[in-house]
């Protein structure tokens, strides 16, 4: 493995860490009921994805231009299913981190509501005694809320699908437009061009079916008309979906490519 696949993995792998672990700021902000400071304090870590996003397209694409130049040394697809494993890995390490970054994100929360200054929330945080809480806050899932994950009358079995399909579209829409290049290098730039329109496609899902639902449930539990139990189990069946959206990513790359290419050949 070089150090351009070993950076895009390591890039793939803190996106989707983070878009797993925003579970856990819903969580704090139940628990504290400051909700909107909650919200607040994870858009800091969604800048950190959103810049590693800025970096991933380029190299992505670099690798493909190397990979036509010299397609008798490429190993594309397998580099391209490598970075797709990442992303798995980081939804399961993500949801197993739920339980202590909702701890550590409670405390935030609450030396956030003392100070109201974020920058210096985080130095505190790289500080030994920042360092000692964030241990002390170290936490496995509960047993009980890996097993009970039984579907009741009032399950979210549409929101838990569209977090499913979403999750993948917004998987492979870029890698899959970028690997669309090595198929018709002719048409590469219109290929790339066109993931705008699949993650665009599951943007849309995403912030405007999925996350309105989520963000009332929320407020819901907040006001006692929803069990923390119900919600708990919702999130849980929302992570697994957010997994299995990775792992159909998979079956998609190779497909979404060759439509990609169709796409870009009719425009």
């Amino acid at each position: 493995m070089d150090i351009q696949l070993l950076a895009i993995i390591i890039l793939t792998f803190v996106i989707h860490l983070i878009g797993t672990l925003a579970f856990a700021f819903r969580i704090a902000g139940i628990r504290t009921g400051q909700i909107a400071i909650a919200f607040s304090l994870f858009n800091a870590m969604v800048l950190v994805s959103r810049t590693s996003n800025s970096f991933q397209a380029p190299l992505l694409a670099k690798r493909v231009e190397s990979s036509i130049l010299d397609s008798a040394s490429s190993h594309l697809h397998q580099d391209f299913a490598l970075i797709l494993a990442a992303a798995s890995v980081a939804t399961i390490i993500g949801g197993l981190l739920i339980p202590t970054v909702q701890r550590v994100a409670t405390g935030a929360v609450a030396g956030f509501k003392k100070r109201r200054n974020l920058v210096r929330l985080m130095l505190k945080a790289l500080t030994p005694r920042g360092a000692t809480v964030v241990m002390q806050s170290v936490a496995l899932p509960r047993y009980q809320n890996l097993t009970s994950l039984r579907v009741s009358k009032d399950f979210p079995a549409v929101y838990i699908g569209m977090n499913f399909f979403a999750t993948a579209l917004w998987t492979v829409g870029v890698l899959s437009a970028i690997y669309a290049g090595t198929i018709d290098p002719e048409f590469r730039v219109t290929a790339s061009s066109l993931s705008a329109v699949i993650n665009g496609v599951a943007t849309i899902m995403m912030f405007i079916l999925i996350d309105p639902y989520l963000a009332g449930l929320t407020d819901d539990v907040v006001e006692g008309e929803v069990s923390d139990g119900f919600y708990r189990r919702v999130l849980v069946w929302m992570v697994l979906s957010r997994l299995a959206g990775t792992v159909l990513a998979q079956i998609l790359l190779v497909p979404g490519a060759h439509l990609i290419v169709s796409v870009a050949r009719w425009l």
